[in-house]
């Protein structure tokens, strides 16, 4: 496993965007909306990268913590090659993935989340890119 992307929860992409590519001068951004999460994301830069994920409806999970917690870092991503296999091995371990089956992510990727009680207090999602990627 190594890192993928850390995770940033923000009202908006537009004003985020204002900061972190605009005045930080992160970039290329790929931005694209993930209807199965309820939200719109923002990648910026390349390799470990930083996502940026606005809601797009009120009853997603990203718009419950950012009414909980505000906006700040939602989760660490780790790239695996093989997350079917990985999920197994985190079942095994007793730490489930909080899915039962990897599900399509950003950039036509498989993803699933650990939840923070078994990766002390941070939301894990672990990420298998897709072909072309």
């Amino acid at each position: 496993m190594r890192l993928d992307h850390i995770a940033i929860a923000v009202p908006g992409l537009d004003e985020a965007l204002k900061v972190y590519r605009d005045a930080l001068g992160l970039g290329p951004v790929h931005t694209e909306e993930v209807p199965s999460q309820k939200v719109r994301v923002a990648f910026l830069g390349e390799g470990p990268c930083v996502e940026l994920l606005a809601p797009t409806s009120p009853d997603g999970a990203v718009a419950k913590f950012l009414d909980s917690k505000g906006p700040g870092l939602h989760h660490i991503a780790l790239r695996v090659d093989d997350i079917e296999s990985s999920m197994e091995r985190l079942r095994s371990m007793g730490k489930p993935p909080l899915e039962e089956k990897p599900r399509a992510g950003a950039k036509g990727h498989k993803v699933c989340f650990l939840h923070p009680r078994h990766s002390g207090g941070v939301l894990i999602e672990l990420v298998e890119h897709g072909r072309g990627s």
